[in-house]
């Protein structure tokens, strides 16, 4: 260990979830160790073209792999264990996780070609274990997903509380009650740190309760003569279980409509979770129901463009449409960044005449994150020393500490992506910052953030390309005219705009010296510059330029270099 800090220190260290809601990494160090609890992913934007997922750059804590116990996951949402078939090659950890999230790794694990070789280790609801200084104990708490789980973690300098993601709810439809009692007897123990979601910190009052939502969609439904379809998170089986309920009060056949959510049913019939989700139709089946008769629960509440509900309101799906006067209830939470792809979607639906209903239009989701009368009652259960906020944007973690402040908690550090949070001895204090960051993930490749060819495919979308190529002979001199194709840039005339780009490489090539036609990074160099000034003058954006060098070697032979900046 390094910085201002050892191995008789503990500490905190978010690699991923401080300071963003999603792709959470939080490690706890402590006599040379360390314990990693979740490792999640996030979506991209539409500033990472062609990229599938986002995972934390682990880098800090690959390089210390030898010394790492252990990865135990909270809950089964993919920013808290979707990283593991990405990451895991570079931690080859154990990993712990209760039943149901256990069923949902194994399937992604498989998917990866990883299931043989990642070493899973499935542990009871309320299960306790050591690895190493730390020592573990799950507590039931509710959400919106089958068996999340907060997290007391004992070492010989204190115990923290990780509450994971959680709500306080009196009666879940999925799972077990928050074990309140269990809680109290934590806190009357003494909690040193309590290291919790920030997510709905401006939110007064509570989140509300699942069970009371089968009323509020119950009412849309039973004024509602054409189809219904709606859309929620896949892993919300809760959300699932209440829609199910809706359609047998409301004498209509439940056609689920989605891969992933389909794959959360089999492994909620795995663990005893599918409770009135047992005899579901299929997408095909539900195709042929009497509009009055069908209710289709679908993925895609966020607008992703393959989502279900996206290739409904497009008219793209294989077997379902929805048409003037069906309904679409979108039954979640807006996450920031996804407004503009669910207006999209939203908006291509009422183009067809369709109804749409969202979380602000009516009563049709409950959040499954704590509101600020669940925080203040989280911390009069456990009376931490420390509160250190996390699972929020820098704005959730500032007012999650001054509300913690607030409740006379004596300490309250906003603690960031990469900073090293000292926890004991002493007062709670930022001893060393280490790298953090984000890999993008295509396909089976990981690229950090920074990637050039993130860059390239950025520059593509926004500037659009230029691509030239130069002929030489083996003597370097042109043995052709030099040829350019442009992508994706707006000209004014691109004919002439193609010209004068092929007439002003022909012009560098006979005024270029011997010495730099040798060179092909000095040629490469002249070309895209001398390219560039073309572009200004005709009123193209700075694109993406693209220089191949092609060599004749011999005659009928070449080899070919590129370059791009």
């Amino acid at each position: 260990m390094s910085g201002g800090w050892g191995p008789k220190d503990l500490v905190f260290l978010p690699l991923g979830g401080a300071g963003e809601i999603g792709m959470n990494l939080n490690l706890y160090g402590h006599a040379g160790k360390w314990l990693m609890v979740d490792l999640g992913i996030t979506f991209p934007g539409e500033g990472q073209p062609g990229i599938d997922v986002i995972t934390p750059d682990p880098s800090y804590i690959a390089d210390r792999r030898q010394d790492l116990l252990g990865l135990v996951l909270t809950h089964a949402h993919e920013d808290h264990l979707g990283a593991v078939p990405y990451l895991w090659s570079s931690l080859r950890c154990p990993v712990y996780a209760t039943p149901f999230s256990a069923a949902v790794l194994r399937g992604k694990l498989a998917e990866a070609g990883l299931l043989g070789e990642v070493p899973l280790t499935e542990v009871p609801l309320g299960a306790r274990f050591k690895l190493g200084p730390f020592g573990i104990q799950f507590l039931s708490i509710t959400h919106s997903i089958p068996e999340p789980n907060a997290l007391v973690i004992r070492t010989p300098l204190g115990t923290i509380l990780h509450t994971g993601d959680w709500k306080l709810d009196p009666a879940p439809v999925v799972g077990r009650p928050t074990e309140e009692a269990a809680f109290r007897a934590v806190g009357d123990e003494g909690v040193l740190a309590l290291v919790c979601d920030s997510t709905n910190v401006f939110n007064p009052g509570h989140s509300g309760s699942e069970a009371a939502l089968e009323e509020g969609l119950g009412r849309l439904v039973a004024g509602q003569s054409g189809r219904v379809a709606v859309t929620t998170f896949a892993s919300n089986l809760a959300r699932a279980q209440t829609v199910a309920r809706v359609a047998r009060a409301h004498d209509r056949q439940l056609a689920v409509v989605g891969r992933s959510l389909l794959r959360m049913l089999d492994c909620a019939r795995a663990t005893g979770y599918a409770d009135g989700l047992e005899n579901v139709l299929s997408e095909a089946e539900g195709g042929h129901l009497p509009a009055g008769k069908a209710l289709y629960l679908c993925t895609g509440c966020q607008g992703e463009p393959r989502g279900a509900m996206a290739r409904i309101a497009a008219g793209e799906h294989r077997h379902l449409y929805l048409e003037r006067g069906d309904l679409a209830i979108f039954s979640s939470k807006v996450i920031p960044g996804n407004e503009a792809a669910i207006a999209r979607v939203q908006n291509r639906l009422v183009e067809g005449g369709v109804r749409v209903i969202g979380e602000h239009d009516a009563f049709v989701h409950v959040s499954g994150h704590p509101c600020r009368e669940e925080l203040a009652q989280m911390y009069r259960w456990a009376r931490p020393r420390i509160a250190v906020p996390v699972h929020g944007e820098l704005r959730h973690l500032v007012e999650h500490a001054a509300f913690a402040s607030s409740l006379q908690v004596p300490e309250a550090p906003v603690v960031r992506n990469g900073q090293v949070l000292r926890l004991a001895p002493g007062p709670a204090e930022v001893v060393e910052e280490v790298p953090a960051g984000r890999w993008y993930a295509d396909q089976d490749v990981l690229l950090p953030e920074g990637s050039g060819a993130v860059h390239e495919r950025r520059k593509l979308m926004q500037s659009g390309g230029a691509q030239a190529t130069l002929v030489l002979d083996h003597h370097a001199e042109p043995a052709a005219l030099p040829r350019l194709s442009l992508t994706g840039i707006a000209a004014r005339d691109p004919a002439a705009l193609l010209r004068a780009g092929e007439a002003a490489l022909a012009d560098l090539l006979e005024d270029l010296p011997l010495a730099v036609l040798r060179d092909d990074a000095r040629l490469e160099e002249a070309a895209r510059r001398a390219l560039h000034a073309v572009l200004r003058q005709n009123g193209a954006k700075r694109p993406l330029v693209t220089v191949q060098i092609v060599r004749l070697d011999a005659p009928g032979r070449s080899r070919r270099r590129g370059g791009r900046k």
